[in-house]
């Protein structure tokens, strides 16, 4: 077993600290903005703008991640305690609230830009989002949040900011299995480039990353109260309709 007791802040200056899940999470965006840097100068979309692009995808995924967090997991709580929600550093994103935010900002990017259709600007995005979710994570990790049960396996961590329990790193899981994604997403990127049919690299990031979802979601200790009983986890239901939606994607005809 590992003993796993990090400390979440990275460095403390007094004034402000710097968080390891911060840090992570900010190396996904930087990674994502060089990713469609490549992209865009592959594909000769003006690179001017990009900055325009990471504003839009930023504030989407931040905002989409939060409410998704408040009103999937908790929403009894934070319904009735609305500021609360604006609240962003005590905690709570939630990835399909990212995603669903990424889709609605990336619609108002694309309405003035008719060089880079709404579905052309998914299927690139698709790809560099895998790496950052595998970055956030690792942050989820340093925090010691998003717990796995119990397990007895030689790789099972020890939360200690927690409790004593040997646990499965879900944490490390997830981040393996959208690692994975990435890769095979930008290899593929690398060898068919735009001629892949709209919406190939969006359903298959959409297929690989909510399919290892769902199962992870075995693994995980409930985040919801009130779906306690059901037969599917919070998490679970909120990736099949992600996966069909891939599915329809990849296998349609363009």
């Amino acid at each position: 077993m590992i003993n796993w007791n990090a400390n979440p802040v990275l460095l403390d200056l007094g004034w402000i600290s710097i968080r390891w899940y911060g840090l992570l999470f900010a190396l996904g965006f930087f990674c994502g903005f060089q990713f469609m840097k490549y992209v865009y100068t592959r594909e000769r979309k003006p690179i001017a703008d990009l900055d325009t692009l990471l504003f839009y995808v930023m504030v989407s995924t931040i905002v989409g991640a939060r409410l998704g967090h408040c009103l999937f997991y908790n929403p009894g709580y934070f319904l009735s305690n609305p500021l609360e929600i604006l609240m962003v550093w005590k905690g709570g994103l939630a990835s399909h609230g990212g995603a669903i935010g990424i889709f609605v900002g990336m619609w108002l990017y694309t309405r003035k830009r008719p060089d880079q259709p709404y579905l052309w600007l998914l299927d690139r995005i698709a790809i560099p989002t895998a790496l950052a979710g595998s970055f956030i994570r690792l942050g989820n990790l340093f925090n010691s949040e998003i717990l796995g049960t119990a397990t007895d396996r030689p790789w099972a961590f020890v939360f200690e900011r927690y409790d004593m329990m040997a646990r499965h790193p879900v944490q490390l899981y997830e981040s393996l299995c959208y690692l994975t994604t990435f890769i095979i997403l930008s290899l593929l990127y690398r060898r068919l480039g735009p001629s892949a049919p709209r919406g190939f690299y969006l359903g298959l990031f959409l297929v690989l990353v909510f399919t290892a979802r769902f199962f992870m979601e075995y693994f995980k200790l409930p985040q919801a109260d009130y779906a306690a009983g059901l037969p599917l986890s919070v998490g679970q239901m909120l990736s099949i309709p992600a996966i069909f939606v891939g599915l329809f994607l990849w296998f349609r005809k363009v």
